[in-house]
């Protein structure tokens, strides 16, 4: 199939997908046999609706949530089971308890009293996502990869809606400060730190908000972050190599995980001018930074998602592989960028750059 013909194929799926209804988090009691997951969340959407904002106007405040995940015992890797019909939480994923709180001292004196640990995953959703889709998302990488730190969302205003593409940009500008107060807030106490991890037009959220951080010469702030990973980055390499030059010595690890089975960033390297996106590069050298590891999930997308756009989250061989790496890495007591790097003829990956 040519290059037009599979864009053709995906605007369908998304006009499809654009008249078809978004699945809402819905709340049910819970089961015994479940796993319950706390997931803390900072988001500028407003906490009425799980679903669709396209079109509405973005709140100017942020607001601090949890919302308890309930993941059912039946529970699949790299999927997340919404109800048919009625929820059950012995076979969907649910919520079972949710709370809003005053501000964000709040919601992390709540979070280390229920997960302790003084460091943080916190998770920037992609294009496209509702706010039920976001922390339903967070649960299930909090559970597939066995994280044992707290583990909050940043659920920036995303139309949640396949046609919303260019709202969801100016989005992504709109929340930057609001970003950049979240990693402030998380990382306020002596020793706190945090690992970054961003999906699709999130890691251009990320990015934008680091490079935002080092202009003010916070070399502080961007310290107290323990790792960046990028997981298909909707980002034009150009302007990555800009973003990268601007933010000088680059958190580490930071790492980069592509797929040329990318069929979303297909279509968004057609919408912004045929070039391919950071996700799709396909030679290590199109990124000239000795500090950025870049590891290709091609060949890992069986079972995963429709658009291969979140391999490591959804294909269980990718969740297995990576899993293993760091158990590996954990065990041996080395960090996760030798132990990923170490293990890339198992992936077979983008060369590494030259050290």
């Amino acid at each position: 199939m040519s290059i037009g013909s599979r864009v053709m194929a995906i605007c369908l799926l998304m006009v499809v997908a654009a008249c078809s209804p978004r699945p809402v988090a819905m709340r049910a009691a819970p089961d015994p046999a479940a796993t319950i997951v706390p997931v803390f969340g900072v988001t500028g959407r407003r906490l009425d609706s799980g679903g669709s904002i396209f079109g509405y106007d973005r709140p100017r405040e942020v607001e601090h949530f949890r919302i308890d995940v309930s993941v059912p015992p039946t529970h699949r890797p790299g999927r997340i089971a919404w109800p048919k019909v009625a929820p059950d939480a012995a076979t969907d994923f649910v919520v079972t308890e949710a709370g809003i709180y005053p501000d964000a001292r709040a919601m992390i004196a709540d979070m280390r009293r229920t997960v302790p640990g003084r460091e943080t995953l916190l998770f920037v959703h992609g294009y496209n996502t509702t706010l039920s889709e976001a922390f339903f998302r967070t649960a299930q990488i909090i559970t597939d990869f066995n994280v044992t730190m707290p583990g909050v969302v940043f659920a920036w205003p995303s139309a949640g809606d396949p046609r919303g593409y260019i709202y969801d940009r100016d989005s992504v500008l709109f929340a930057r400060d609001d970003l950049e107060q979240t990693l402030r807030d998380l990382t306020a106490r002596p020793g706190d730190r945090v690992f970054l991890l961003a999906h699709s037009m999130g890691s251009q959220l990320a990015m934008e908000t680091l490079r935002q951080i080092a202009i003010k010469g916070d070399r502080r702030l961007l310290d107290r972050l323990s790792g960046v990973v990028l997981v298909a980055p909707d980002i034009d390499p150009d302007l990555f190599a800009r973003q990268t030059a601007a933010i000088g010595t680059l958190p580490q690890p930071f790492l980069i995980f592509v797929s040329q089975r990318d069929r979303a960033l297909t279509l968004s390297s057609f919408i912004t001018g045929r070039k391919p996106r950071l996700g799709v590069i396909t030679e290590a050298d199109q990124i000239e930074r000795p500090d950025v590891q870049v590891i290709d999930v091609t060949v890992l997308t069986k079972g995963g998602d429709s658009l291969n756009h979140a391999v490591p989250f959804t294909s269980p061989d990718a969740i297995l592989l990576l899993n293993s790496v760091m158990t590996r890495a954990e065990r041996e007591g080395r960090g996760l960028l030798r132990a990923v790097t170490e293990q890339l003829p198992l992936i077979p990956a983008i060369p590494a750059i030259p050290r």
